[in-house]
């Protein structure tokens, strides 16, 4: 895994085109997602973040996960309920998903029915992000004094 991570940071493609990121439906919406462990893309170089760019018709689905995520409004009007608080949102805003133990309940709405909202999301990819390499490697730079190679444990 560590040779793979490390392999993709190296040689991982740079700039995803976005031809290369058919939208899907999911159970969250229409959206297309980069960097994911279930992405179709090939690797991206990035892989301590994951995001995602979203076409939003109506409503989006309503899960509860940690937050943590900005998105950018690139398209559109609505808003966004986090636990059950209303926050109006238009093209050109920043929403800030809130990072919380416990995790939040959020909700997206386009508040234009003739014209789909859109909007780009990103969020740390704990698991890649933090995981063999540490986040930003790890590597014995120098050995401990009583360290001695093949010496049996005292």
């Amino acid at each position: 895994m560590r040779d793979r991570q490390r392999e993709q940071t190296l040689n991982g493609i740079q700039v995803i085109k976005e031809a290369e990121l058919p939208l899907e439906v999911s159970r969250q919406g229409c959206c297309a997602g980069t960097c994911t462990l279930r992405s179709r893309t090939p690797a991206c170089r990035c892989c301590c973040s994951i995001s995602r760019r979203s076409r939003l018709a109506a409503a989006r689905g309503r899960p509860e996960f940690q937050g943590g995520q900005v998105m950018m409004i690139t398209e559109g009007r609505g808003y966004t309920t986090i636990d059950g608080v209303k926050h109006p949102w238009k093209a050109g805003d920043v929403l800030n998903l809130p990072l919380r133990a416990d995790g939040i309940i959020v909700q997206h709405f386009n508040a234009d029915p003739n014209n789909p909202a859109k909007f780009v999301a990103v969020e740390p990819n704990w698991l890649e992000g933090v995981s063999v390499d540490r986040g930003c490697g790890f590597e014995q730079l120098e050995d401990a004094p009583e360290y001695r190679p093949g010496a049996p444990a005292r």
